[in-house]
């Protein structure tokens, strides 16, 4: 007969494919069942943080919900940066735990509920009649509410039987929040009758906007109002067309495209929480911007947001475009209104002859419409970033130019996943993204270091053909090594990592060490982190000069099925500061 912890795994195994995790007492009989009762794939890492890691990093890159699974006391606590990771980066995954006995706890036992509700994570506890329910509600909840959610097995109800797995529902996932009411349409009227009137529109998007599948329809807002666009950090690449693309806004933005977002007269923000690093700290937008935002959440995110829509970006988004689309009712005593920019606006600014007599008559001709103001402006001179020296003044090598170069040389096809610290700009700076599930920053949510190495884990079996690059800091790196191997062994031939070594804590070393604080506690001794990745049986490379990068553009044209992971460890100067971090200086100075 099945136990209970079969009932959880083959109820899971409906919902689920992927489930990473350490084997402990706790789990011992549930990781059986994965293994000889479904056909959900099991990737062991070798730390219990990386479990949830792997889970988070594969929803990020897939769309598709993933469990962790570790065993009850010390491998539950070793979840919790990564659950509360998870949690502040709404992002929806199961982890499976054993937990104490129903008759009370043991010596190694800890309140579990209680730790995990400090992060703000639910807890559910299966049991012996009830553990496939319990399992999709589990699911529903994470599902619903984006976060991660324990389910828990308690240790003597493990490895009961519970006879014949009976049918459960499948989750249930709520509708998009359409707009509703009076309030909602009245002010998706009042942003159309601003972006149609806007002479510089702007539109800026975040990754709840991916989430909500909104790529195209905020495509078609930009075409119809001529706006130029920008993403948050985790949203690049939600718009579908990046010629009139300013790229990422924040610190990580280029200082033209920062200038022009200030320029706007009106921007509405799509699935974008407006934190603190997005908003530059409140000087994004000028205080003459009308800034109007539509989320999903129940307010707005930021005090200088001057309109609130309740809804999901899509639905906003499309019911923009009808309403941009559709000719105004026209007003008596009103003047003729502006009317949006779609492709005949444009050839009758191309072709139309300026305002004036006309040369066969004496008839007054009419102006032309101005073209959109995204036509006017040069948004690749705006993007454009310092390019760096081969070298910085001490002898090491430049990071800005060597993220240029790599670059040039990574794969196309790619995922790209980030570990938390101070070289995070380089990659958000220089390295181009396709899609917000191309480019994931594990960590940075919760301002955590040391979830790299097993976000490789996650996204390389999320997304099975394409490159999965990992950029990290050397502090991140060691604190995450554990999971190097399972990094490798992972990925494989379609692994690379970039390790931004200056053998410091950079962002303290910038924050602190500035002020004249003790710089002994922030330094690191220069690891060898290209020994670390053969040791484990990846091909590891040292990088002190551009030329040394030659070998990434040989190993990016071999076969993946033949060649090893390639772990770059570049040799960086840690006096190169990013904009980003300059930024952080300047307030907090």
């Amino acid at each position: 007969m099945p136990t209970v912890s079969a009932h959880v795994a083959l109820t899971l195994a409906q919902h689920i494919d992927a489930v990473f995790g350490v084997m402990g007492n706790g789990n011992a009989y549930f990781l059986d069942a994965i293994e000889t009762q479904t056909s959900a794939v099991f990737t062991a890492v070798r730390h219990e943080q990386g479990a949830v890691v792997a889970a988070d990093a594969h929803f990020r890159a897939s769309g598709r919900i993933a469990a962790g699974t570790s065993t009850y006391g010390a491998g539950f606590t070793n979840t919790l940066t990564a659950l509360a990771e998870a949690v502040q980066a709404h992002v929806p995954l199961v982890l499976v735990v054993g937990d104490e006995p129903t008759s009370g706890p043991r010596p190694w036992d800890v309140d579990q509920i209680a730790l995990a509700s400090a992060v703000d994570a639910r807890t559910y506890t299966v049991g012996r009649a009830d553990a496939a329910a319990t399992t999709v509600i589990a699911i529903e909840h994470a599902l619903t509410y984006r976060v991660p959610v324990v389910l828990a097995i308690p240790y003597d109800v493990a490895a009961l039987e519970a006879g014949p797995v009976a049918d459960a529902p499948s989750p249930r996932v709520p509708a998009p929040l359409a707009p509703k009411g009076e309030f909602a349409e009245g002010m998706l009227d009042e942003i159309a009758a601003a972006l149609r009137s806007a002479e510089r529109p702007f539109l800026l998007a975040g990754r709840g906007a991916w989430l909500a599948g909104a790529s195209a329809a905020l495509g078609e807002l930009a075409d119809v109002t001529g706006a130029l666009t920008a993403s948050s950090a985790l949203g690049r690449g939600v718009f579908p067309d990046g010629r009139y693309d300013l790229g990422v806004t924040g610190g990580f933005g280029a200082d033209g495209a920062m200038e022009l977002i200030r320029s706007a007269d009106v921007a509405v923000v799509f699935g974008a929480s407006l934190n603190q690093f997005t908003m530059r700290f409140g000087e994004l937008f000028a205080p003459g911007t009308r800034v109007f935002q539509i989320d999903i959440t129940p307010a707005a995110t930021h005090a200088h947001i001057g309109g609130f829509v309740r809804a999901d970006a899509r639905l906003a988004a499309e019911a923009l475009v009808s309403r941009l689309t559709t000719a105004p009712t026209p007003v008596a005593g009103a003047s003729t209104p502006v009317h949006s920019f779609g492709e005949e606006a444009r050839h009758a600014a191309a072709s139309a002859p300026s305002a004036g007599v006309s040369p066969a008559s004496s008839e007054v001709v009419p102006a032309a419409p101005t073209a959109p103001w995204r036509e006017r402006v040069d948004v690749a001179a705006a993007r454009r970033y310092d390019a760096g020296d081969d070298l910085a003044p001490d002898g090491r090598l430049d990071p800005r130019s060597a993220a240029r170069r790599i670059a040039e040389l990574l794969p196309e096809d790619r995922v790209v996943v980030s570990d938390g610290g101070h070289f995070i700009g380089w990659a958000n700076m220089y390295w181009p993204v396709a899609a917000p599930d191309r480019m994931m920053m594990i960590g940075t949510a919760f301002q955590s270091i040391g979830q790299g190495w097993p976000s490789v884990v996650g996204a390389a079996l999320a997304r099975r053909d394409a490159t999965v690059v990992l950029t990290s800091g050397d502090g991140g790196g060691l604190m995450a090594i554990a999971d190097l191997e399972s990094a490798v062994r992972a990925a494989g031939g379609r692994g690379i990592a970039v390790i931004w070594n200056d053998a410091a804590y950079g962002a303290e070393v910038n924050l602190y060490g500035l002020k004249g604080l003790a710089e002994g506690p922030m330094r690191i001794p220069e690891v060898d982190f290209a020994a670390f990745g053969a040791a484990v049986g990846a091909e590891g490379v040292v990088v002190r000069t551009l030329a040394d990068l030659d070998r990434l553009a040989a190993w990016a044209g071999e076969d993946a099925a033949t060649r090893r992971f390639l772990l770059l460890d570049l040799r960086i100067s840690g006096d190169v500061i990013a904009p980003y971090q300059q930024e952080i200086i300047r307030v907090n100075s």
